[in-house]
């Protein structure tokens, strides 16, 4: 069981926190009560799953699942140009041990919803059947800076003028393809970014998301047709200006675990918590390993359903929900050897003291 601890610009404290400082509550309630499991319980802090400095995004995950190549993560670089494998030798984290040599049996996550349903419907446990797709892009459109006050109108190659057009198509492009399509551009560079220069080149992010892969392809598609239409429309010679599309990176919707999902919801049914079976429309590190183990997710209401923001809250009372599920299906799918405490109910109580 895992998360992260990374965070975007501005992020709250309980995206992937929550996830890690659950685990560690499971292994010491467990240590505290002396219960032993069949199988060992670990804990893992996945790098880079946020992908706000480098991409691709949910790294480590993606690295150790072998979706990622090792050497295409670490030479990937920040705005500055700093390199992951620099960053990670300078703050002493570039370990010894081979990516991907530590094999394990199942992973578990627990997470807040970073969504608004379970706070709506007053429900605790979200039990997490599977992710939507995402296929992410930089977009870059290339004019000509020029100076903003000799240069009429008509014989400006302003990239942003082309891009903002372009951009406000993109934003209805999942409009047709709802409850499950989602867009977002949420990245800008500007160049030369100067109050008084005509924009040469704008480059911006396009973030598609869908439940299911044919629909996501279309997206794609539409996509593209957009970029196209717009670079076609600007191609005379006294305003031309070039749109080029770069795919970073595909991640198609993942089912997760049907064994382990049904000991999350078998374990809030025992804990006496509401629950509903849910997909998320965020990638997580539980969606890279979903390839190459059986997976499942817990999720647990956020304020407001705010998430990457620094506003970001969770009830105490609904972490302790989380945190006690978790603990329930790790010991369904661990299994346990023996306890060094005469409560014959020691399991329930283990839960009822996790915090």
């Amino acid at each position: 069981t895992g998360s992260h601890i990374d965070t975007q610009p501005t992020g709250g404290k309980f995206d992937g926190c929550f996830g890690v400082l659950a685990g560690l509550e499971v292994m010491r309630v467990l240590d505290e009560h002396g219960i032993e499991t069949e199988a060992p319980l670990e804990v893992v802090i996945w790098t880079n799953e946020e992908g706000s400095r480098f991409v691709p995004v949910m790294m480590g995950s993606g690295v150790h699942a072998g979706l990622i190549p090792l050497e295409k993560a670490l030479a990937a670089t920040d705005r500055d140009g700093d390199s992951v494998a620099a960053s990670l030798a300078r703050t002493g984290y570039a370990g010894d041990v081979p990516v991907g040599s530590h094999d394990f049996g199942a992973y578990f996550e627990a997470h807040i919803e970073q969504g608004p349903v379970l706070e709506q419907e007053e429900i605790t446990i979200g039990a997490v059947t599977g992710s939507l797709g995402l296929h992410w892009f930089d977009v870059v459109v290339s004019g000509q800076e020029a100076h903003a006050g000799p240069t009429p109108m008509p014989y400006r190659r302003d990239a942003l003028k082309t891009a903002c057009a372009l951009v406000s198509d993109i934003l209805t492009l999942a409009d047709a393809y709802q409850p499950n399509g989602r867009v977002t551009c949420g990245e800008f560079n500007v160049h030369p970014n100067s109050r008084n220069v005509i924009p040469g080149q704008v480059r911006f992010s396009v973030d598609l998301r869908h439940l299911e892969p044919a629909v996501l392809a279309e997206m794609h598609d539409q996509l593209k047709a957009l970029c196209l239409k717009h670079h076609a429309a600007n191609q005379s010679d006294k305003q031309r200006v070039d749109i080029e599309l770069i795919e970073v990176q595909h991640i198609p919707p993942t089912p997760f675990a049907p064994e382990l999902i049904e000991m999350v919801r078998s374990a809030s049914q025992e804990l006496e918590l509401s629950y509903r079976d849910m997909e998320t429309g965020a990638g997580h590190d539980a969606v890279q390993i979903a390839g190459i183990n059986p997976v499942a997710m817990i999720f647990v209401p956020c304020e407001d359903g705010i998430s990457h923001n620094e506003s970001e809250n969770a009830e105490p009372s609904d972490l302790e929900d989380g945190a006690n599920v978790l603990l329930l299906a790790m010991l369904k799918r661990a299994g346990i050897v023996s306890t060094n405490t005469d409560d014959a109910n020691a399991t329930h109580n283990t839960a009822e003291n996790a915090q």
